[in-house]
């Protein structure tokens, strides 16, 4: 069964920010879906789908290290 989790990203405002994320989320283990809903100027909408919960530190770990500031997880 997979699970699905929806965060809150700051500091996104073009596609190669979209690719930057997206490579370091689906490093992380279990991942199997990315989605970013872009919105520049403001936080951008991240979608997660992993084989099981994750945890908030592993993923605002992963959006760090893109560059990003994970803001709330929804």
């Amino acid at each position: 069964m997979s699970h699905t989790a929806d965060y809150l990203v700051e500091g996104m405002t073009c596609n190669h920010c979209v690719s930057s994320v997206t490579e370091e989320l689906t490093e992380v283990a279990g991942v199997t879906e990315v989605t970013v809903d872009l919105a520049s100027g403001l936080p951008s909408t991240v979608s997660i789908t992993s084989d099981a919960p994750l945890d908030d530190a592993t993923v605002g770990a992963a959006i760090e290290e893109a560059g990003y500031t994970l803001v709330k997880s929804l």
